[in-house]
């Protein structure tokens, strides 16, 4: 048995699992702190990394753990199949790990004393980051790689707005400074909904980004709305 220490924590838009990116820089407008935890928060631990443009963050599933003593899962369901195919859970980055362990490439936007600021994240807010290493293009490239699993990104979605979530959006983008619209765009081309579902126009969806509800529903099988915008109640 070992034992493993978060060095930090990420802060990141995502309060809820749904519709976060599956991917990492899938989402340019996700932008997160790695916040270094004792003893780690020195100064010196981010000595040297103003010369290097992205970083692997390895993580904690911290909500995807599997129970002490439980069955492991040898397959599992990638939404990418459409959550109804099964694959061997080695060949897939499914969440439900063996030690709930994952990977996650971000770009550097700021290094400050104690802080990372880096765009593309695909982490739940309060990830446990248990420790960040640089990108080395030569070695993390390999121009020859295949993967025939997930040969291509996905087609994005069209999104749509209705007007009165549009003006919500554009009103709460300028009193946060948050990137709010091209971050809702961005995570809800991806079609965050389990592929094998097939809503009607009626059916609403929800997540939440910061302190702000989302709600959107589906007028076509191809096209998302963005129907509410609004501060959360909660």
């Amino acid at each position: 048995m070992y034992s493993l220490s978060p060095v930090a924590i990420a802060h990141t838009p995502f309060r809820e699992k749904f519709a976060i990116p599956r991917q990492p820089m899938l989402a340019p407008a996700a932008v997160g702190e790695i916040q270094l935890l004792p003893p780690f928060n020195d100064p010196l631990a981010f000595d040297g990394l103003e010369q290097v443009s992205h970083v692997w963050l390895i993580f904690l599933f911290h909500q995807a753990m599997a129970a002490p003593g439980s069955v492991p899962r040898m397959r599992v369901r990638p939404p990418r199949l459409g959550g109804n195919s099964k694959l061997g859970v080695f060949a897939t980055r499914s969440s439900h790990r063996p030690n709930a362990i994952g990977q996650s490439l971000v770009k550097i936007e700021h290094v400050q004393t104690d802080t990372l600021l880096v765009s593309g994240v695909d982490l739940l807010d309060q990830t446990p980051i248990i420790d960040i290493k640089p990108y080395v293009p030569y070695a993390d490239s390999i121009d020859t790689a295949w993967n025939h699993i997930a040969a291509a990104a996905p087609v994005p979605i069209r999104v749509d707005w209705e007007t009165t979530a549009l003006e919500a959006a554009l009103q709460l983008q300028q009193q946060t400074g948050k990137p709010l619209i091209a971050l809702i765009e961005q995570c809800l081309s991806q079609d965050p909904k389990p592929a094998y579902q097939q809503p009607s126009p009626e059916r609403q969806y929800g997540t939440r980004l910061w302190d702000i509800d989302i709600g959107w529903h589906y007028p076509t099988q191809d096209c998302i709305c963005v129907d509410r915008v609004q501060r959360s109640s909660i």
